[in-house]
């Protein structure tokens, strides 16, 4: 599918975990104001109870993710919900459902504990997952033109590169404006390290793809038949040949196995097989050369 890059563009299909996290936040936040109203319950309850705080994380461990679903106002959750509109979708497209919640919970998580680590006090929002999604979309469609109240259009690469300045000033800078700039920076950090280690392991198993053509197109050597222990030779190298092409058929088929299902599919003994199959490889070449 293509996608017309930028705000303002709306030619966004939402696609399926966009369009729950979504619902799930507007209804959090929908239940939220009737209570409040209906109850004289306080903002500051719901996020004693659901937001995530360094002081008492440990007696509340669902806060680390339900803090993501508690917003303070409309606005809060009208930017957060429209940046994981415009962001969301295309990376979802690209990399499938399953990887796409795996990495916006990351990011969420990752944001909250950089926050516990480098400030104190209570957050709420899906600022930090939302931030992480925008660096994503930013490092695959760096040039997509985003467009600021649909009238001055900035790169995408540029917008990220300026609000994480702005996030790492205020962080670090103390501002006190009420926004935790820290769980900011966080998503950020936390979403370009997953992601530079998911490239690294993807090029890693590409690699290992190609010296696979490589090793099934390989000729086995063998001695040559009037040579004395040729016979031998030959054998051993028809058994190891044939050890050689199991384990090639066992890798091949690992292979196929994440790009169907993706890496989180294989089991800790397969993820093993590769490791060990790949430092061999590895091994073998730095001996020839």
């Amino acid at each position: 599918m293509n996608y017309r890059g930028g705000l303002g563009a709306f030619g966004y299909r939402l696609t399926p975990w966009v369009k729950r996290l979504m619902i799930a936040n507007a209804i959090v936040f929908v239940v939220m104001w009737v209570l409040i109203q209906a109850l004289d319950v306080s903002l500051n309850e719901f996020a004693t109870y659901l937001g995530f705080n360094d002081s008492d994380f440990l007696t509340k461990p669902w806060t680390i993710v339900t803090y993501m679903f508690v917003h303070g106002g409309f606005f809060h959750i009208l930017i957060n919900m429209l940046m994981l509109f415009f962001f969301g979708p295309p990376l979802e497209e690209r990399w499938g459902g399953k990887e796409f919640i795996k990495y916006y919970a990351i990011c969420g998580i990752g944001a909250a504990l950089f926050n516990l680590v480098f400030s104190e006090g209570t957050i709420i929002g899906a600022s930090g997952a939302v931030y992480g999604v925008m660096l994503a979309y930013a490092l695959n469609w760096p040039n997509s033109p985003i467009w600021i109240y649909a009238i001055f259009p900035i790169k995408a690469k540029y917008l990220v590169l300026i609000l994480g300045g702005i996030s790492f000033f205020s962080a670090f800078g103390g501002a006190q404006d009420g926004i935790a700039h820290y769980a900011h920076l966080g998503g950020l950090v936390v979403g370009y390290v997953y992601l530079k280690k998911a490239w690294e392991i993807g090029a890693r198993l590409e690699g290992l793809k190609k010296s696979l053509r490589k090793r099934r197109l390989s000729v086995v050597p063998g001695g040559a038949q009037g040579e004395p222990g040729a016979r031998g030779r030959s054998k051993e190298a028809k058994k190891e040949a044939k050890k050689e092409a199991k384990i090639l058929d066992v890798v091949d088929k690992l292979l196929e196995k994440i790009d169907a299902e993706g890496l989180d599919s294989l089991t800790l003994e397969e993820r093993k097989f590769l490791d060990d199959y790949a430092l061999k490889r590895r091994s073998d070449h730095e001996i020839r050369h």
